[in-house]
Parts: C-alpha cells; structure tokens; sequence
C-alpha cells in the first residue's frame, strides 16, 4: 500500500506493550493496528463489522491488520462478553463508532455505538489492574458548524454524530475524574487517506472518476474550508499519544493539519492527479455540515511535538494509487 511519508518513531522494542484498538476494521483503526503492531507491539484489533458501508473493504482492512500480525476479535462492544478482549491489555485506543452524517441512520443507532458501547467498554476496562492508557478516539464534530477554536471552545454540535460522540468523550473523561482511569480524548479533524469509508469526499470523488460517474456534491460545499488531514499524519500523533501517556491523562487534544484548503481545491488536486476533470452534479445541501474545520493543534504540538507533514497533494496522490491498486484490482 502507498505510504507516505516515511514514518519513524514510537516507543523502543523492549517497551512493548499489550494494545486493544476498537473500530480495528475501519479506515483509521486499522491504520492504527498496522503502525503499532510494525513498532513491535501486540496488538488485537475488534470491530463488529456493522454493515455501515460494504463488508468487502472491510475484509480486505482485517486481511491487511492480520498480515501485519495482529489478532482481530469480531466482537460487539454494546452486546457482548469483552472479557477475552481486555485480557492483560495495557493501552486502549476506542477508535469505534457510528460515524458520519447518514440520514439513513437513527438517533437510536448513533446512540447505541457511540454511548452505550462506549459506556461498556468503560465499565469493563475501568478496573482492570494493567492498563496505562486509554485513549479516545472522538471528531472535530464535536465543535460544530464551525471548528476552528481551541480545546477550551464551547462544543456546539449540529449532528447526531457530532452529539454522541461528544457524550461519549465526556464519558470517558468522567471516568478519568471519578475512578482515575488514565484517559484522554483526541479530536480528529477531516481526515483522509487510504481506507477512508466509501461515502467520505474523497473516496466517493475517486470512485465516481474511476467508473466515469457522476459525482454528487452538496450545493455551496466546493467553499467549505477543511483542514484536510492525512491519515499517516493522524497516527502519528497517536504514537506520541502512546508516547506521553501519563501527561495526557484527562487532557482534550485536537489532533489534524493547521493547513487549509477548500473542498473545490482539494477535488481540482485529484483531477489533476488522475488527469481529467470530475463529472460534477450537485445536489441539495446536507443537514448539519461543517462550513469550516481549521485544527488548533497548539496544544497538541506543546504537549507532543505534534506536527502533520503531509501536502495534499502526496496524500491523495496515495489515496488515488491505493483505491487503484487495491480496491479496482479486488473488483477485476
């Protein structure tokens, strides 16, 4: 798979740790699985592969996680028995969840994968006499129509999303004041790369291109302001999460590129990548959309040394190449 930069650092091979990545099958998580488990540690990767999006890029995400070496457990946060799962773990990244602005899902469905499975998960990990860490997963959609402050900004979500995943931060970080679980949560801002679920901008842009579709795009969103942040750059800075577990505990960090482009920018970069012009139709508004996301990383670069390298250019440059080489190939 395409990778770029060149990554390098993370904890020392004899500081291997015992790791539980949730949402191991999705795009980000299982970006995360394959760096850590690269650093030289055990990983188990766990997802209940919902049908959110089609399960054959999934599968192809768990061939890609157990070729690295991981162990992945097909398993349900909100239902099941985590038993097995939480076994002598170390560090937990929760990195699933119900994501994305759907219309075809409910309150009730945000609801049960981002509160309740995170609550569970929470309630088994909380006493567990080994672990050092747990690090949540949450989004810049926390903020609202327009993210673009600090950590201390007011949240003002606009979306069931946004909403749930920000109930479910503030349940981890309630367990942090209450039982002293060493708990910090990451805000991720627009991120994208290789992997990135087929209804996200740029996936379904490049899969419109690919099969000479068209390609809707929502009405006024070729003005949105993004800070479009590659995938690598993320998990990046969840190593140096892994990194400074103990002076991230109870901290919120926004985590993504302090560099903007607008959303009409970023798909002239991708016909220019695949050298011809998208088939643009648009479509009507989208409820509860951000109009602008511009990462205050400040804290994240004082605390972390936080600092995302990739151009847009070379991180849909990869992303163009992966969907090419992996998924076009898959479909013959």
């Amino acid at each position: 798979m395409p990778r770029v930069p060149a990554r390098t650092g993370g904890p020392r091979k004899d500081s291997m740790m015992k790791i539980l990545v949730t949402g191991a099958a999705g795009f980000i998580g299982s970006h995360l699985v394959e760096r850590l488990a690269a650093l030289g540690h055990s990983v188990r990767g766990l997802d209940c592969l919902t049908d959110y999006y089609a399960r054959s890029l999934k599968d192809l995400n768990v061939q890609a996680i157990t070729q690295a070496g991981a162990a992945f457990l097909p398993l349900d946060l909100a239902s099941d028995d985590l038993g097995e799962a939480l076994a002598g773990v170390d560090v937990v990244f929760h990195s699933a969840a119900q994501p994305g602005l759907s219309a075809a899902c409910s309150f009730e469905t945000y609801a049960r994968n981002n509160i309740t499975a995170t609550y569970r998960l929470l309630e088994a990990v909380s006493w567990a006499p080994s672990l050092q860490g747990f690090v949540n997963i949450s989004t810049s959609s926390v903020y609202g129509i327009y993210a673009t402050g600090d950590e201390t900004t007011e949240p003002r979500p606009t979306s069931y999303y946004g909403v749930t995943k920000l109930a479910g931060e503030q349940l981890v970080l309630s367990y942090q004041r209450t039982r002293g679980l060493p708990a910090c949560s990451l805000r991720l801002f627009s991120v994208y790369g290789p992997r990135e679920r087929p209804e996200k901008l740029y996936a379904k842009l490049i899969q419109a291109m690919f099969e000479d579709r068209e390609f809707p795009l929502y009405e006024g969103s070729e003005h949105h302001l993004r800070s479009y942040t590659y995938v690598g750059d993320i998990i990046d800075g969840f190593v140096a999460v892994l990194d400074n577990l103990d002076a991230c505990a109870g901290e919120i960090l926004n985590l993504g590129t302090d560099r903007t482009i607008t959303t009409g920018e970023g798909i002239a970069i991708v016909e220019e990548i695949m050298g011809k012009p998208a088939r643009i139709r648009t479509v009507p508004k989208r409820e509860g959309d951000q109009l602008r996301t511009e990462a205050n990383i400040d804290k994240a670069r004082a605390l972390l040394g936080y600092d995302p390298v990739t151009l847009p250019r070379e991180g849909l440059a990869a992303q163009v190449a992966w969907y090419r080489d992996v998924v076009a190939a898959a479909q013959g």
